[in-house]
């Protein structure tokens, strides 16, 4: 799957050559994922002229303006095959970006957001350097192994030899 390249007439300034790093993309064939997310899709959105009236940048680099949060709504329901979206459902969905810094709710302004840039985004670099780990999955931390008996018998929750008898 080829990156998504931020380069557009009205997507703000980034250097030539940013692309998402690889943790944006879902699989095509992840069940649900219908080939896009809800952060790409809206920056789809920002980059063509003709919803300038439904969503625009505004202010700061990164920062959004939803003006016509319903139509937002049925778009986004058109393009994932989900006619009853609406924009509950969708602010809902954009509130799980929070936890990952892709974005966030712009304070004391209604239906503004905030992309962080530094966290979707990664620079170019030759192909011997490997990227940083921003730019990739982090690995899952294997579990714990089981801790191994204390010597001189059972020593649990309520100290050495002591048991907790429920009668």
């Amino acid at each position: 799957m080829s990156p998504l390249s931020l380069q557009g007439s009205h997507v703000p300034a980034v250097p030539a050559g940013f692309a998402f790093p690889e943790w944006a993309y879902k699989a095509e064939s992840s069940p649900g994922s219908r080939q896009i997310q809800l952060w790409h899709f809206i920056l789809e959105l920002l980059r063509q002229e003709q919803y300038r009236e439904v969503i625009a940048w505004q202010g700061d680099y990164g920062e959004f303006v939803i003006k016509d949060p319903d139509e937002v709504a049925r778009l986004w329901g058109v393009r994932k095959c989900k006619p009853h979206m609406n924009y509950d459902k969708l602010s809902r969905a954009l509130r799980y970006y929070y936890n990952k810094r892709i974005l966030h709710k712009t304070k004391g302004k209604r239906f503004t957001y905030k992309f962080n840039f530094s966290k979707v985004v990664c620079p170019p670099r030759p192909r011997s350097i490997p990227p940083p780990s921003t730019c990739r999955p982090l690995p899952r931390r294997p579990p714990r192994p089981p801790r191994p008996p204390t010597p001189g018998g059972e020593q649990g929750r309520w100290g050495r030899g002591r048991t907790r008898s429920w009668k």
